[in-house]
């Protein structure tokens, strides 16, 4: 070898050699030494404490700094009279974007569109599969946002939930099982908030600035 190039090319084949070597070894020596498979343990019958009613979510949620809405919790509006009830919420918003099909006076969602083509969404509305009384959460997964990034790039998040969709408490959530049966899940207690060492509270920073939860029965 007399050139630059083929020392260089001899030392890059060895090199990568010698580390796909010490790779094999590696894994090797792990797949030896694998613990010995164990059953999961029983999962114990937990005290709900927290009662599955909209009171208790609604409370929890004020806690969060969300807002709950119970204007229609004894009935399903049409989707003239929802879509006209969410713009009157936000007067001065000018862009309304629908995950749930079906409500007029609003964009529906295009699910094929690029996430980051949401980023001038003011308020989004979307319905949560269910709610937890406890912590005042809504659960959302990819099915419910249609894309991901509606549920943070939007100003303000509005909530559909059925009333009898509330659970107690987050173990009777994750008995439910829905977190095994998606890909993406994500349980939302209020609008974004941080603080800084001085402790100034901060809504939006990481994500919408409002969460209004609007008691929506099923059809």
């Amino acid at each position: 070898m007399n050139s630059l190039e083929e020392l260089a090319a001899a030392s890059g084949e060895s090199g990568t050699v010698a580390t796909t070597d010490a790779r094999t070894s590696m894994l090797a020596a792990i797949r030896r030494n694998r613990p010995e498979a164990r059953p999961l343990p029983d999962i114990p019958a937990f005290d709900h404490r927290s009662p599955a009613t909209p009171a208790a979510f609604a409370e929890a949620l004020a806690l969060m700094g969300g807002q709950w809405d119970n204007t229609f919790i004894d009935t399903c509006p049409d989707a003239e009279t929802l879509g006209a009830h969410v713009c009157r919420l936000f007067p001065q918003a000018q862009r309304f974007c629908s995950a749930v099909e079906g409500i007029t006076g609003v964009e529906a969602l295009d699910r094929d569109a690029a996430p980051y083509a949401l980023d001038d969404v003011d308020v989004a509305i979307v319905r949560a599969r269910f709610g937890i009384a406890e912590t005042g959460s809504v659960w959302l997964s990819e099915e419910e946002l249609g894309t991901n990034t509606l549920g943070y790039l939007a100003q303000h998040l509005v909530v559909l939930l059925d009333p009898q969709a509330i659970v107690s408490d987050l173990h009777a959530a994750y008995a439910r099982g829905d977190f095994s049966t998606v890909h993406y899940a994500v349980l939302m207690s209020g609008p974004s908030a941080t603080a800084d060492i001085e402790g100034i509270l901060i809504r939006g920073a990481q994500g919408v600035r409002s969460l209004h939860v609007l008691a929506c029965p099923l059809a």
